[in-house]
């Protein structure tokens, strides 16, 4: 790159052996912006990250870092991290390993980037968030869906003012993952057991926090039923074990200025919607349904006036009375678009604001809502002390 200014910046990635890990944050993010050449600052700048793996398996990771163009691997992280190469600790193990790991990489000196939930209870979230404040390194956590295409169209929709005022959301997200004994699970087996992080509530409520502050508006109460619809289940060698963790989750929020949200998330349904995840948003001049990568609205103007008549066959095909939202512009994986903000964050001190402490607002109502549950109750969500 004659004439630019490189900025190589070397990155720990640890728990690359992970579906998550390998495929979104290693592949499809970090190789990803290797391979366009870099990140792009400006005409004369760029940043390259160089990725060091780490995880406790080495046959997995030797193969991984083959596969990969030969990158370097280790499975000692103490070492990892005392290398001044790499500045950067990026963590994608499962949540219980998560906070001791952020914790020697803050001590260490390292900016730190992490998987969501970024800790498995809130007091773990929160001390991380100020060990990481304290050092003064700069943190971030993924919150992936903000960057998904059909999100985005529908963060545009409100930002134009289609919505008049929202007054109701609904989000449904899951999908069957089968038990394992005849067909192979699909999500890792630890996501069923409490013991080791697992549970749907403390895995979607994270998410559900970030999309409702960020595109509807900010969570002020909730109440949320849990549920074990699968008893037993086959881990990854075929054995079979105990459910100790929710697989479906219940929740009702309260938004700031009356408007109320509805999510229901499980790994025991089966899709007959748009998509694995769709979020229903009404208000007073329109209404949207958001997927993964698509976005329909129905404006009041276009609005059809059915009438209830159950004894005749509806007269509606209620799917095509809804327009498909056009892309309007240019959009990259989730997680690299994530990435390649934070790496702007770290090299250039652009902002950068799903940081630690954002990721402990999702930590707190996973907590909320598991309270809920054990209490029966609706519980407040109080602000957070930075």
């Amino acid at each position: 790159m004659s004439g630019s200014i490189v900025h190589e910046i070397g990155i720990i990635m640890n728990g690359v052996t992970g579906r998550m890990g390998l495929n979104q944050h290693l592949k499809r993010s970090i190789l990803a912006i290797r391979q366009q050449g870099g990140l792009r600052v400006n005409e004369r700048e760029v940043i390259i990250p160089r990725p060091l793996l780490v995880g406790r398996n080495p046959a997995k990771l030797e193969a991984i870092a083959r596969e990969c163009g030969d990158l370097p691997w280790t499975t000692d992280l103490d070492a990892a991290l005392d290398d001044p190469d790499y500045s950067i600790y990026f963590d994608a193990q499962a949540t219980a390993l998560r906070v001791p790991a952020l914790l020697k990489a803050i001590a260490k000196g390292k900016h730190v980037y992490c998987e969501k939930p970024s800790a498995d209870t809130l007091a773990g979230a929160l001390q991380v968030y100020r060990a990481a404040k304290a050092a003064g390194v700069k943190h971030g956590v993924v919150q992936d869906k903000l960057w998904l295409p059909g999100l985005i169209k529908l963060r545009r929709l409100k930002e134009a003012g289609f919505f008049g005022r929202i007054f109701a959301a609904r989000g449904e997200f899951g999908y069957w993952v089968f038990e394992g004994n005849i067909v192979p699970a699909q999500r890792p087996s630890w996501n069923y057991r409490r013991e080791l992080g697992g549970s749907i509530i403390v895995d979607m409520l994270c998410h559900w926090r970030y999309v409702l502050d960020n595109l509807i508006a900010p969570v002020k109460a909730l109440t949320c039923l849990g549920a074990t619809h699968i008893p037993r289940r086959w881990d990854e060698q075929g054995r079979p074990y105990e459910v100790t963790a929710d697989d479906s989750a219940y929740a009702t929020f309260e938004l700031e200025g009356g408007i109320v949200a509805h999510f229901n998330s499980s790994w025991c349904t089966r899709v007959r919607r748009d998509d694995l995840f769709t979020l229903h948003v009404d208000g007073t001049l329109g209404s949207a349904v958001a997927g993964l990568r698509e976005c329909w609205i129905q404006p009041l103007a276009a609005t059809p006036r059915p009438v209830w008549n159950p004894d005749i066959e509806s007269p509606y095909n209620y799917f095509e009375q809804w327009q498909k939202v056009p892309a309007q512009e240019t959009y990259d994986n989730a997680f690299k678009a994530q990435w390649e903000l934070f790496l702007l964050h770290v090299v250039k001190d652009r902002p950068f604001p799903w940081n630690l402490l954002e990721g402990a607002k999702g930590v707190q109502l996973a907590e909320l809502g598991l309270e809920s549950w054990r209490r029966r109750a609706w519980v407040e969500v109080p602000p957070l002390e930075p």
